[in-house]
């Protein structure tokens, strides 16, 4: 079981001795003054899971100044208990309105205050608890959102397979073995990159490049050539196209990744 930190402060020596008499076997205790520097000091030195604040007469003044404090305390997570007589609590929700998390009145027997700020902490944690799982989710979600997309144009469908498994993890892939296709994906669907095989039957790389380019929705979407010409002439004729790069086959996963971060 997790042993929460507790600062204590406030008037109330006699409910202060109960904590370190009953309590210290379940929670790290340290007391503080009701001076607002001394709180706040402890707040940054201590870092508490829990402010205990024991009352004990406090004028109306008092309870302003543990007020101050409410800010603090809810930006920095800690839980706030109120622990004093029936008259002392009331007296204190009535001026703190909504400061504490959970209100101990007198009579209760210092196990039952034990056994009520655990109860409670156990909520708590269960709460933020779904609240990160929450937040993971929404995380994922936006994260898949902001995949970016890439298209593959090849005739080869070993290659379409090769490619989609290396770059499956951090992209969005979709696969073309025609130029025809890929125009009829580029119809309908959104892309952030292209990579485009250069040598293909019928319509080659460079001819679906040209047709991408002339597309005004389509001119600035990256396009790589994907090409197992090593003659310089070939290397050269792509080149004259400006696309945004070229990676030579067989395909380095590492290569591949690397330029398709340049550019989106």
């Amino acid at each position: 079981m997790k042993k929460y930190k507790i600062l204590l402060a406030g008037k109330n020596n006699a409910i202060i001795d109960d904590f370190f008499n009953h309590m210290s076997d379940v929670f790290y205790l340290v007391t503080t003054s009701v001076r607002y520097e001394d709180v706040i000091h402890h707040l940054d030195t201590y870092k508490p899971d829990i402010f205990v604040y024991c009352l004990k007469n406090e004028s109306r003044d008092d309870l302003i100044k543990i007020m101050e404090h409410k800010r603090r305390l809810t930006r920095d997570g800690v839980v706030t208990v109120i622990v004093g007589s029936q008259e002392d609590c009331e007296n204190f929700q009535k001026v703190a309105i909504y400061m504490e998390d959970l209100v101990l009145a007198k009579p209760i027997s210092a196990s039952g205050i034990k056994e009520k700020i655990l109860e409670y902490m156990e909520d708590v944690e269960k709460e933020r608890e779904e609240q990160k799982l929450l937040q993971e989710k929404l995380a994922a979600v936006k994260a898949k959102d902001e995949r970016k997309h890439v298209l593959v144009i090849d005739d080869d469908p070993i290659m379409l397979k090769l490619i989609k498994e290396h770059l499956h993890e951090q992209y969005d892939v979709a696969t073309a073995i025609s130029g025809k296709i890929a125009h009829k994906f580029l119809e309908t669907k959104k892309t952030n990159l292209i990579l485009l095989d250069y040598e293909m039957p019928g319509e080659n790389g460079p001819e679906v490049m040209k047709k991408i380019r002339e597309n005004n929705a389509l001119s600035d979407i990256p396009i790589i050539f994907l090409t197992g010409i090593t003659e310089k002439e070939k290397i050269r004729q792509a080149l004259v196209l400006k696309p945004q790069g070229y990676l030579l086959k067989p395909i380095d996963k590492d290569k591949l990744l690397g330029t398709i971060e340049k550019f989106i």
